[in-house]
C-alpha cells in the first residue's frame, strides 16, 4: 500500500504537489442510493413531487457539486472537469440508484468529483422528497470504478 501523501515532514496536512504528475485522460464513476417507501419512488416517476421534476433537479445538483468539489474539501485540487453525467436507474420497488461520471485530462484524478456528485444528488432527493418520506435512506455511496492517472484503473468487483 503507498504511503499517504497529504501530510508534511512536521505530520500537518498539506495539499499534494501536482506540477510534475502527467497530465492524461481520467475517469471516475461514483454511484448512491436512496432507498424510499415504493409510494415515494413512484411519486418521482411519475412527476408527481410537490417541489417538482426531482430528477431533473438533482442531475443539475450533482453536476454543480462535482465542479464545487474543491471548495468542500480541503484537499482536492480545482480541476478542470471536462464532462459530467448523471444517470438514475430504480429497482422498480423502493430504491433510486445515481451513477455519477466524471471526466478530465489533468494530473489528478476525479474519484472526489464523482462521490460528491452522487453524494449530493442523492441529498437533493431527499430534500425534494422528504415530506413525504423523511424515512428515506441513503447510502452505500461508492466509488465503481476510476482510468487514469499513475495508480492505474480500479473496478469494483
Amino acid at each position: 500500500m503507498e504511503s499517504l501523501t497529504h501530510f508534511n515532514e512536521q505530520g500537518r496536512a498539506r495539499m499534494v504537489d501536482i506540477s510534475d504528475k502527467a497530465e492524461t485522460t481520467r475517469t471516475a464513476v461514483a454511484t448512491s442510493a436512496v432507498v424510499m417507501r415504493p409510494e415515494t419512488l413512484q411519486a418521482i416517476k411519475a412527476g408527481t413531487a410537490a417541489k417538482g421534476d426531482v430528477l431533473a433537479v438533482a442531475q443539475v445538483a450533482g453536476i454543480m457539486a462535482a465542479k464545487k468539489t474543491s471548495d468542500l474539501i480541503p484537499m482536492c485540487h480545482p480541476i478542470r472537469i471536462t464532462g459530467v453525467d448523471i444517470a438514475f436507474e430504480d429497482n422498480g420497488a423502493d430504491t433510486l440508484r445515481i451513477a455519477a461520471t466524471v471526466r478530465t485530462t489533468g494530473g489528478t484524478g476525479v474519484e472526489m468529483e464523482a462521490l460528491t456528485a452522487a453524494s449530493v444528488a442523492a441529498l437533493t432527493v431527499y430534500d425534494m422528497c422528504k415530506a413525504m418520506d423523511k424515512a428515506m435512506t441513503i447510502g452505500p455511496t461508492q466509488l465503481e470504478r476510476k482510468t487514469g492517472g499513475k495508480s492505474g484503473d480500479f473496478i469494483r468487483i
